[in-house]
């Protein structure tokens, strides 16, 4: 089966959508120098594009069909589009219904994941995720995307609250560690696996870094954020990264840098632009009246 990587462009956009005003929650268990970052609606789902349409890239190596049957059902599901997510949604479900034993569930389920995220069903995106690394546990994307969304769906009065942002760092870790290792798939162009590995990268930092953040390790969050931003190929496309970094500098009493990442922020177009450009002028006003930490 064809190398799989190209669909994950566009999903760490999307994944910013799910921030639902918790990073604000954990601002305020600070000191209180995120302005109105407490107060926030969530950033819009980013409307998923033609770059989405790509199976998951992973170490594993993909099965061969069991029998003529499931491999047409498997190759009729793969020649759904992810833009089509209702129908794929329910193929990929039929699929794994019909062949549950089948050694195509890895990148039935890799997909489902995406789709999952897609449609805002956090639960059965990480369900269905858990399984799909139980199968491949070198699939980068899945990792880097459960690493992402897991502590941005995340509050501090969930039941499984430690255990979440413990997932999320183990899956974070594990996608930076695996992807420089992942080889060129056949048929992808130089351009477009650098674009797909830097977009993994960019989830995982990210997530690892909110994971960070949520335990109020702010020092430990800037430089996976500042990376994040960095390798990520679209930055514009989320700019949750740019505003929970600025916070995090805020606490940190990094007030130049964090007026600098929410002035990056406030230069996206979105529902977070009016609430990070309130927030670097709160900062400005910090610099101009505390002192500064060396960075």
């Amino acid at each position: 089966m064809k190398g799989t990587w190209q669909k994950l462009i566009g999903t760490g956009a999307f994944a910013g959508s799910l921030l639902m005003g918790c990073v604000g929650a954990a601002a305020q268990g600070g000191s209180g120098q995120s302005g109105q970052s407490g107060q926030q609606s969530p950033p819009p789902a980013q409307q998923q594009t033609d770059k989405d349409k790509a199976n998951t890239l992973t170490l594993d190596t993909p099965a061969p069909p069991v029998n003529a049957e499931e491999d047409a059902a498997f190759k009729a599901f793969d020649a759904i589009p992810l833009t089509d997510g209702p129908k794929k949604t329910a193929a990929g479900e039929a699929f794994i219904q019909k062949y549950p034993q089948s050694r195509y569930l890895p990148p039935v389920y890799s997909n489902l994941v995406k789709l999952y995220l897609q449609a805002n069903e956090i639960q059965k995106m990480q369900d269905v995720g858990e399984k799909d690394l139980a199968l491949a546990p070198n699939d980068v994307q899945t990792l880097a995307i459960l690493g992402q969304t897991l502590p941005r769906a995340w509050n501090a009065t969930m039941p499984n609250a430690t255990v979440q942002l413990d997932k999320a760092e183990k899956f974070s870790k594990s996608a930076i560690e695996l992807t420089p290792t992942i080889a060129k798939p056949e048929g992808m162009t130089d351009a477009q696996f650098t674009a797909a590995k830097n977009q993994t990268l960019a989830m995982a930092h990210g997530g690892l870094g909110l994971v960070y953040f949520r335990r109020g390790k702010y020092d430990a969050a800037i430089p996976e954020f500042e990376e994040a931003t960095k390798v990520d190929p679209n930055p514009e496309a989320d700019p949750v990264n740019f505003y929970v970094l600025g916070i995090s500098d805020e606490k940190a009493s990094h007030f130049d840098a964090a007026v600098a990442a929410f002035n990056k922020c406030a230069s996206i177009p979105g529902s977070l632009q009016p609430t990070c450009k309130n927030n670097a002028e709160e900062a400005k006003k910090l610099g101009a009246t505390q002192l500064s930490a060396p960075k």
